[in-house]
């Protein structure tokens, strides 16, 4: 495993050398373009500052502003104890120095993410129709593969990589809407003397709009494509801490098969975050996968449930192998000896839920998340106040009786 997060930390090293190269060149040649031959260094200077500012931004907030664009929301292990339990079992078994915070987001679409800076400060978010759809077993699972994502590093490469995306399309977009939107006279004052040099200087702007144009799509395809492959070895590091392949892909095919609306806060710079493509517009399937942000899920299940002889990574390399035909993964150095069995799923009810009943706990789970207050009469009436109601009792709409909203709040603030 430690070889593997190496190789992991090797790939990202590369991997942002090449974003920033490429941050700094459409720096220069914007520079160029606009100021003439001394303005590639001031073209880089910007780059570079613009870099320097977003990099200390991520390293210092990056997951807090990450987990509230996806209006996440920390919660007590009162509102969901199998969730903590569950997340609890990951950290030991993966070997975590700390215990991740654990995030719930507001939305019934089934998905979840990890974020953070370091192993000592992670977090794991997950939706309310997640914990609604999945079993324990698809629940560990899941959460598997997102501390998994943490052991791997994975989640500060994310935040930085898509911080580095932000500041390529940021200069960008600046840079060609600013030439969309400039005067004629200026591009008269750009080209003023000489002939040859009017020419020149339009040579200039035609590869600074090319540069400005193609330089976020390479990066995109570098981001995606490792993204990608960080899935991948998240599925593996899955199996071998829970020693139950199938858990995680019986999750993935209730995620992709799932009939609920796309998640309300995803855009395109969170998406790679999720354990499955959160996106659900028409024609999503269709893409090519060389743009999508993650790996076919019918190849993800495919793999995981041709891990019939162990969960070890060799054993994830063997099937991975056989059903994509490609070359191994996981680095060779990583694939060492080590046997671990596949254990027996845990016993289910013999029935699934009905489709009421999990809806019902989905509005339940989102409910506790925005602060409702859950009471028992009496009379065994159970009633769900919300947060803005102002008065100090409630009436039971069955027996009359009073109760006390009082003794609640303090007991839920405590």
């Amino acid at each position: 495993m430690w070889e593997l997060i190496r190789a992991n930390k090797r790939n990202s090293v590369l991997l942002m050398a090449v974003m920033a190269m490429v941050l700094l060149l459409v720096g220069a040649v914007i520079g160029l373009a606009v100021f003439g031959p001394q303005g590639a260094l001031f073209g880089v200077i910007a780059a570079t500052v613009l870099w320097l500012f977003l990099t200390l931004l991520s390293f210092s907030s990056g997951d807090q502003i990450l987990l509230a664009a996806s209006r996440a929301q920390p919660v007590t292990h009162d509102v969901h104890p199998q969730l903590f339990n569950v997340v609890e079992e990951m950290k030991i078994a993966a070997g975590l120095p700390a215990m991740p915070k654990i995030y719930i987001i507001n939305d019934p679409a089934p998905n979840a993410f990890a974020t953070g800076r370091s192993p000592e400060k992670a977090s794991v978010a997950v939706t309310a129709g997640l914990l609604a759809r999945l079993n324990r077993d698809e629940l560990q699972g899941v959460i598997a593969h997102e501390i998994s994502h943490i052991l791997h590093r994975d989640i500060l490469y994310v935040t930085l990589a898509g911080i580095m995306l932000g500041g390529i399309v940021l200069m960008s977009q600046v840079f060609l809407r600013g030439m969309f939107y400039s005067s004629m006279s200026s591009r008269r004052r750009y080209s003023s003397g000489n002939q040859g040099g009017g020419q020149a200087q339009i040579v200039l702007l035609v590869v600074a709009i090319l540069v400005a144009i193609l330089a976020p799509i390479m990066a995109y395809l570098l981001y995606f494509a490792l993204s990608r492959r960080r899935e991948y070895l998240a599925d593996a590091g899955a199996a071998r801490l829970t020693r139950y392949p199938e858990g995680l892909a019986s999750a993935l095919e209730k995620i992709a098969t799932d009939p609920a609306p796309q998640l309300a806060t995803v855009n395109k710079a969170t998406a790679p975050m999720y354990i499955a493509n959160p996106f659900k517009k028409k024609g999503q399937r269709r893409l090519s996968d060389l743009t999508s942000t993650h790996p076919p899920i019918s190849e993800r299940i495919r793999i995981l449930r041709s891990m019939s002889q162990g969960a070890s990574l060799k054993d994830y390399s063997e099937a991975y192998g056989s059903v994509t035909h490609a070359k191994n993964i996981i680095p060779a150095v990583a694939l060492k000896t080590e046997e671990i069995r596949i254990r027996e799923g845990q016993a289910q009810p013999t029935k699934e839920q009905k489709v009421q009943d999990r809806l019902h706990q989905v509005g339940d789970i989102m409910r506790k998340v925005n602060g409702f207050l859950f009471l028992t009469c009496l009379c065994g009436l159970k009633l769900k106040v919300p947060p803005n109601f102002k008065g100090d009792t409630v009436k039971c709409p069955r027996c009359s009786r009073a109760l006390d909203l009082a003794a609640q709040r303090n007991a839920q603030h405590r």
